[in-house]
């Protein structure tokens, strides 16, 4: 059995992360820890899930990491400098996996994005959340834009055309890597990501809309069964699903 601690145990991700621990048959669900309670009851886990905020998660993995805890994380925000800072604090022998996505379908989109990049001169990136979400862009927009930007860099295309002159008031959205991302948020969704490409005469949509955050389980709970396997930090969950 896997011994699993959940932070942020009282939001919608992670009561759902707990319930989805609880059900697993390989699981046992050892602590539900809430974003501002000690986190003592990490002790008796193997695997500690952060379902947290941006603001407290390098502090929470510094605790994490310093009692030898594997941890999966799925909190937005991680610039290369944060990882690189959360590489630091892992020791040896002690796996990270820190995803901007858990749901599947979101993977394959990104996936998918990846492959598409090479034939078209336009894209742009449009993702939609839920009113509460604290940040924008999106972690999985941001790293949708960046995998795009990567692919149409390997294959020599230069930047995506664009003669705006004048945006005043950002209506282009966010540049993430030489690619625009634009974020709604909105009552009554969860999470959805649109990547629209261009050329001429024809355009191309790569769509996921998760409807509820029971879509991301699968996920967490692939996680958790492979971190102990990875030593050191793993980003996404693409190595997991051999993509």
């Amino acid at each position: 059995m896997i011994r699993v601690a959940v932070l942020g145990a009282k939001g919608r991700m992670g009561s759902e992360a707990c319930a989805a621990v609880r059900g697993a048959p390989d699981m046992e669900l050892v602590a539900e820890i809430g974003s501002t309670d000690p986190l003592d009851g990490i002790a008796a886990a193997d695997v500690v899930v952060d379902l947290t905020r941006p603001d407290v998660v390098l502090d929470n993995l510094a605790h994490v990491l310093g009692a030898g805890k594997h941890a999966v994380v799925g909190v937005s925000g991680f610039s290369p400098e944060r990882l690189e800072a959360v590489r630091r604090l892992i020791p040896d022998g002690v796996g990270v996996l820190i995803a901007p996505n858990f749901g599947i379908g979101a993977v394959l989109t990104m996936h998918f994005a990846q492959l598409a990049a090479p034939f078209f001169e336009s894209v742009e990136v449009v993702e939609a959340h839920h009113e509460k979400k604290v940040d924008a862009p999106s972690g999985t927009a941001a790293r949708t834009a960046t995998l795009v930007a990567q692919a149409r860099a390997k294959a020599g295309l230069g930047a995506v055309p664009d003669a705006t002159t004048s945006d005043p008031d950002g209506a282009r959205g966010a540049v993430v890597d030489g690619i625009h991302v634009h974020a709604i948020r909105m009552l009554g969704v969860v999470a959805q990501q649109d990547v629209i490409f261009g050329d001429a005469g024809e355009t191309l949509t790569i769509s996921h809309n998760s409807a509820n955050r029971a879509s991301f389980m699968p996920g967490v709970l692939l996680s958790i069964r492979n971190v102990g396997q990875r030593p050191g930090l793993t980003f996404g969950l693409e190595p997991l699903l051999n993509l």
